[in-house]
């Protein structure tokens, strides 16, 4: 194997652990024209991999010298190499579906279905797949884990033969951990040595929150499932060179203030400076007062504020980490490797150029939640039951008097209650918040009229009288890796629940607990402080280890729960510990959904509602009739961090991760058929050959204009990639539900969409079925609706595309701004695609979801600054032209002529937000996957 040395700088470096061959920061700072050491820390480690493979395949002295001249290169394209790739099964199995096919493809045309293999190291982590069916009970984690293998045995059949058939594919078993956690404490190496050679870990992943590893100091993002099978196979991952936005931190946290307090607060700040598609890197004083779980829960949250990465420097909490979750062996060469390159922080540290820089005293961070729509709609504590009342008024359209429902009067009208005895619940409210180009949006929390909760209903649970009305809490969910990773915040949890049992509090019956840790580490120190049984003393019983409620997998409510919501329109509220509770995610009886710190959550879960002021108003009283604030149970910072070192042990850490990926017994169960390639089952309802590689040319076509388009949706701004293609549970009346039943599945066995993205033909039906779209071509009327033009026939968004693919017609989506913001969900675009959509003219896009749809190549087009679909008048019942195409090139300026009903034209000018050579080459391919799996072909023949 010959060694890539293009600037001389490959030198030797002692270690413990014997002596590897690195490429030398400081050599090649003497031989480029930049100043390396100036450079953000970020950066730095993307030059490292310049100068690695400078002289292969994809990467040239130039490119080099071009991102060591930094600012200068801002936008200038480069071939990012990383080390490795990590997914988890919603965004996997689809992966995996796609490399089998092109195996399946690539042996149809006479190549080696061989070539079709990960290069680099590919970690998969089963973490999406638990669902809290069973809750509040001891019995809850061995239920659902049996629940979980019923409804996903054939999947799971599916990534084992994965694991046999690629070479450097590894699978973490169910029931292990969420994928960030376990890749914050186990699978990260912060410094990699492969072939002898020492370089900075580096990944790319297929889920948004892959960012959290930045905060151990490893640089690593979320991308498509599409561009990590490009890099999977040996592909660079192209991108522009960033903008890096410094973020300083200073001071430290004050008393009852957490982490999950901290990272809201520094969201609602990016998401209004407008960081999309930019780096952010944290610097300053009080980066050492910050622990490093702290760190990764900001860093976990970039994807929620916009930005590509938010990176923490290796500093001496990163060595303190690797030691404390028993990974002592790493911490020689990470301290000699880090401080030899300059890749080591510390408080005399010179400052990094950046793009621009914000700051932050963390002294000034008040307690908050987040919500109930956005997770940059920050809320302070003591205004969530004005917010809520605001959201309430804005959801039922009811103010200056009780909200009933949508404002109707009910039948049986709801019973008046006053608020001091109202029952527990979780309610939505819509913070101030602002757009990623920095324009202020209207929420319920910016002003206007508030509405009365008003009184409640009775329901009967397991033979218990409750009540609950509008701002009840149902659900109360300590979940997702961006704040189980963090002792001091789960510990939190632990401790006010014991503070709370002693006072005698407990949780309503209405409230849907639950404890979903992101790696059984979490509950070995919870046992050993004796906190978790506090905690299930209040219901919070461990449920599973995954993403349960934060990904969708919240399970139903209880019957009578989710009846006397549905019958009196109630306005319900989650609470949760995570990082998204977009519209339709978390469960669809729920309108409102809070983020939250643990402990808060466990704080709600008590009150049994969000319309109360925690600040002023009691939890709940005491056996003696006496008030309990919440002031009166909340831990302090003393308390919490004597129960840490107490039950923090590095051992704990070596324990449950000696046996990550044969502990569990059910998986060691699952047999499957060996062989290079997979063999389809045309009766399976979750695995199907995609349609993607079929029928593929040796050539691509060339590309065309867009004539006679029709629109298809039509949205207005912040849609999310949960509104295209939803991830949680399938509606038995929608496309979807209905293929299914043909199929002989039961509505019980459904499972959800996210667990069925190994068949396109479930997902199709799915995408854009949000039960919160609000379609305007369909007078806004929420669900997967719109209208078949030119005759004007409401119908499914499938059908319509169905019937106008039969008659050869091509659509469009046409949307506001931040067009795709959430999760990395290649879904989104691989069923954009399916539905016949050629392009997306949008206002602004978010990064991820405008990659994955030149992923698969659905054009990407921009309307020219001040200009918007309302600006311009289209209602979306034209018919448009999108004319220029034939010589596409990158940001080019095309024209798209509109023509109404009447026969008036009207023409106006976008941007194509393909944005480098490369993206056009995919564009000109149909897609990534098609422009790889044609190189291969050549080099194959």
């Amino acid at each position: 194997m010959s060694v890539k040395d293009s600037f001389g700088v490959r030198k030797k470096l002692a270690s413990d652990s014997g002596e590897v061959a690195y490429y030398s920061l400081k050599e090649l700072d003497e031989k480029v024209s930049g100043d390396v050491f100036s450079l953000p820390f970020s950066l730095r480690v993307i030059l490292e991999s310049l100068a690695r493979e400078c002289g292969g395949k994809f990467v040239s002295e130039e490119d080099v010298e071009t991102l060591a001249s930094w600012p200068d290169s801002v936008g200038e394209e480069l071939a990012y190499l990383p080390a490795r790739v990590v997914m988890q099964d919603f965004t996997g199995v689809p992966a995996i579906v796609d490399l089998a096919a092109m195996r399946s493809a690539m042996k149809a045309v006479g190549g080696d279905p061989k070539k079709i293999n990960p290069l680099i190291p590919v970690d998969l982590v089963i973490d999406h797949s638990v669902q809290v069916d069973a809750f509040g009970t001891p019995l809850a984690l061995r239920i659902n884990a049996e629940r979980e293998f019923e409804r996903n045995r054939e999947r799971y059949e599916f990534l084992k033969w994965g694991q046999q058939a690629f070479d450097n594919f590894s699978v973490v078993p169910p029931a292990t951990g969420i994928i960030h956690q376990v890749n914050l404490e186990y699978l990260s190496k912060v410094v990699q040595v492969r072939d002898g050679v020492a370089f900075p870990d580096t990944l790319l992943g297929t889920d948004s929150h892959t960012t959290m590893i930045n905060g151990l100091g490893v640089l690593g993002w979320g991308v498509g499932g599409i561009e990590a099978e490009a890099v999977m196979l040996g592909q660079p991952y192209y991108m522009l060179s960033p903008e890096v936005i410094g973020f300083k931190l200073t001071g430290a946290l004050g008393d009852g203030v957490t982490a999950t307090d901290l990272v809201l607060t520094v969201t609602e700040m990016l998401r209004a400076h407008g960081v999309v598609g930019k780096f952010v890197e944290f610097y300053g004083e009080g980066l050492s007062k910050l622990p490093l779980p702290d760190r990764a829960t900001i860093a976990n949250m970039a994807p929620e504020y916009g930005a590509t990465c938010s990176f923490f420097p290796v500093d001496e909490e990163t060595l303190k980490y690797l030691r404390g979750t028993g990974r002592e062996d790493l911490v020689d060469l990470v301290e000699r490797y880090t401080k030899e390159q300059g890749l080591f922080r510390t408080d005399e540290t010179p400052e990094p150029r950046f793009s621009e820089t914000l700051e932050l005293d963390m002294a000034t961070v008040e307690p908050s939640l987040a919500g109930p729509r956005r997770p940059q709609d920050r809320i302070r504590l003591s205004e969530v039951k004005s917010n809520f009342r605001r959201a309430l008024a804005e959801i039922t359209g009811a103010t200056n008097g009780h909200a009933n429902g949508s404002g109707t009067q009910k039948d049986a009208p709801i019973e008046e209650q006053s608020a001091e005895s109202f029952p527990a619940s979780d309610a939505p409210a819509d913070a101030a918040g602002v757009t990623g180009e920095g324009e202020p949006e209207a929420h319920p929390s910016s002003g206007g009229e508030e509405a009365d909760p008003g009184g409640t209903v009775t329901v009967t649970l397991d033979g218990e009288e409750d009540r609950i009305g509008h701002g009840s809490a149902v659900i109360a969910a300590i979940t997702s890796c961006t704040n189980t990773s963090n002792p001091s915040v789960m510990v939190g949890a632990g401790l006010l629940a014991k503070k709370a049992v002693e006072k005698g509090l407990s949780v309503a019956p209405h409230v849907k607990t639950s404890l979903a840790p992101g790696s059984k580490v979490v509950t070995e120190y919870l046992e050993t402080s004796g906190l978790l049984d506090y905690l299930e003393k209040l219901r919070f019983d461990v449920v599973g280890y995954g993403c349960t409620t934060c990904i969708g997998n919240s399970g139903p409510l209880p019957d009578p729960i989710h009846e006397a919501i549905e019958e009196n329109d109630l306005v319900v509220a989650a609470v949760l510990s995570g990082n998204r509770n977009f519209e339709g995610r978390i469960n669809p009886d729920v309108k409102a959904n809070y983020l939250a710190s643990p402990p808060l959550v466990v704080a709600y879960a008590l009150a049994g509602r969000v319309d109360i002021d925690l600040e002023n108003e009691p939890l709940g009283h005491d056996g003696d009739g006496n008030p309990v604030y919440l002031r009166d149970i909340w831990p302090s910072q003393e308390e919490i961090a004597r129960e840490i070192a107490g039950a923090l042990d590095p051992s704990l850490y070596r324990e449950q991760y000696a046996d990550v990926y044969t502990g569990n017994e059910q998986w060691n169960a699952v047999e499957v058929p060996s062989g290079e390639l997979y063999e389809w089952d045309p009766d399976s309802t979750y695995i199907q050959e995609p349609a993607f590689f079929k029928d593929l040319s040796p050539e691509p076509e060339p590309l065309k204009d867009i004539e006679g388009a029709r629109v298809l949706v039509k949205v207005g701004d912040s849609v999310t990639t949960d509104h295209i293609s939803p991830a949680g549970a399938i509606p038995s009346k929608s496309p979807a539900g209905q293929y299914l039943i043909s199929k002989g599945v039961e509505p019980r066995n459904f499972n959800s969409y996210g667990s069925r993205r190994g068949n396109h033909e479930v997902m199709v039906r799915g995408t854009f079925g949000n039960i919160r779209l609000k379609n305007q071509l369909a007078g806004g009327k929420e669900g997967g609706y719109t209208v078949h033009l030119p005759d004007g026939e409401e119908t499914t968004i499938y059908e319509a595309s169905v019937r106008y693919q039969e008659e050869g017609v091509p659509l469009l989506v046409i949307a506001g701004k931040e067009y795709g913001t959430g999760s990395s969900r290649d879904w989104a675009a691989k069923g954009t695609f399916l539905l016949g959509i050629k392009a997306v003219i949008a206002e602004s896009f978010e990064r991820i979801h405008r990659s994955n749809l030149i992923g698969m190549g659905v054009l990407p087009l921009q309307f020219t600054d001040g200009e918007s679909a309302d600006s311009l008048g289209l209602t979306g019942r034209e018919t448009y032209d999108i004319l220029g195409l034939e010589d596409l090139s990158p940001g080019k300026e095309l024209t798209v002529r509109a023509t109404t009903e009447e026969g008036e034209t009207r023409e106006f000018r976008v941007k194509a937000r393909v944005d480098s050579p490369v993206e056009v080459e995919y564009v000109r391919n149909g897609g990534i996957l098609q422009t790889v799996l044609r190189q291969l072909l050549k080099e194959d023949g």
